[in-house]
């Protein structure tokens, strides 16, 4: 910890992130439950969970040239603000509710949560960037393993450990109050943002967006590794949404889990984070950056398999714990190769870019998911329905990992 003992800034970008990631964690919850609560369609649950993620695939790019033009602290405050403020519009929709499940028009409220949410995931898209961006220049580069661990540890204590059984409590107790909680938590986030001293950056030569965002793609194409880490990212994580889009429903319905054992249960994935964290950058440094993600690539396909065989709580936490723990190792290894290989007057656009391949297919995870469910459910009946984009995740997670043991090369 010595790291955050002795750097200031770094202090309050870690702080910053944890208050905010609390905010995230609780969101990751409360939506697709509220969802649940006003319609059982799956179709419309996963427009949620489509409209959340949508901002990556639409707004990365220019995002990265605005975090490269502007101020990558005044960025964070005003996305933060942002969201304190349409987070404080889902309070004022939920109340507007006659009843839980409406008695009429669900589609329109289904909409208008779908339009907060894409709303609170354009401001998170800028927000992210920004931090990510910024860490380098808090923190020297021999720290950046250890920086991003400890980030990415602190994300998956407050936005999966902390933040979804808080948020399965809250919404227990009032269905208005996780989100809440929630605004609180961007105020805060924005003002230890704006405590943070960020080190004066060379004003960059604006020009046209699209000479900028072409001047990312070029470099990341002179780059063939790094895009090729950034498709393999895009395709783990349409599966991943795909699984996390479904979990609602299979938590409630197969599991037979309240809004706070599904919390809890997803805590278990955050316990893969935590220890993700801590071990990751000490088993990257162990078996290199190559054999660390070969090894992901075989843990990756073990989540789906085994929730598609099994009706039992603790396998399925077992295996979420499994996929967090992978995905830590994936992010440290390849978040602190980027952020070293990337020149500082590119880092925003490239990162987007990355984001761009790495993110953009999570909102086509979330509607292919609940499309399965929809369209197999009147032949497979409902719970194999259920089931089944997690034998569709698994099976491509195998060819995701053959690919990567022929192609991956660092």
């Amino acid at each position: 910890m010595s790291l955050l003992a002795k750097n200031r800034n770094y202090r309050l970008l870690f702080s910053a992130s944890a208050i905010s990631n609390l905010g995230d964690g609780v969101s990751a919850l409360a939506f697709p439950w509220l969802a649940s609560l006003i319609t059982r369609d799956p179709f419309m649950i996963a427009t949620v969970a489509f409209a959340t993620r949508l901002p990556w695939l639409l707004f990365t790019l220019p995002a990265g040239v605005i975090t490269d033009r502007g101020d990558r602290q005044r960025l964070m405050v005003m996305a933060d603000l942002l969201r304190l403020l349409l987070t404080a519009g889902v309070v004022a929709l939920i109340v507007s509710l006659p009843d839980l499940p409406p008695p009429s028009g669900a589609g329109w409220y289904i909409l208008a949560l779908s339009g907060l949410a894409f709303l609170l995931g354009s401001a998170e898209v800028v927000r992210d960037n920004a931090a990510q961006t910024a860490l380098p220049s808090v923190v020297e580069s021999n720290d950046l393993e250890r920086a991003n661990g400890q980030m990415w540890s602190i994300e998956q204590i407050m936005g999966s450990f902390v933040g979804p059984p808080l948020a399965g409590f809250l919404i227990a107790y009032a269905v208005p109050a996780p989100f809440a909680l929630d605004a609180i938590t961007f105020a805060l986030a924005a003002w230890v943002v704006w405590l943070i001293t960020v080190p004066p950056r060379r004003a960059p030569v604006k020009r046209s967006l699209y000479e900028e965002a072409k001047e990312g793609f070029v470099w990341l194409w002179q780059h063939p590794k790094l895009l090729r880490l950034a498709v393999m990212l895009g395709f783990s994580n349409m599966l991943s949404i795909m699984a996390l889009t479904i979990l609602v429903l299979f938590s409630q319905e197969i599991l037979n889990l309240s809004g706070f054992g599904h919390g809890l249960l997803l805590t278990a994935g955050a316990a893969g984070g935590v220890v993700g964290g801590i071990v990751c950058p000490a088993i990257a440094q162990r078996l290199g950056a190559e054999r660390s993600l070969h090894m992901v690539l075989l843990l990756f396909p073990t989540m789906f398999v085994v929730i598609y065989l099994t009706s039992n709580v603790w396998v399925v936490a077992i295996a979420l714990f499994i996929e967090m723990f992978a995905a830590l190792l994936w992010n440290v290894v390849t978040v602190s190769y980027r952020q070293r290989l990337i020149p500082d007057d590119l880092l925003g656009r490239v990162n987007s870019i990355y984001r761009f391949f790495g993110w953009g297919l999570m909102p086509v995870g979330a509607l292919l998911a609940g499309a399965v469910v929809a369209l197999a459910e009147p032949s497979l009946g409902r719970e194999l329905a259920l089931r089944l984009p997690y034998a569709l995740a698994g099976g491509v997670a195998i060819m995701l990992a053959v690919y990567g043991f022929a192609r991956l090369r660092l």
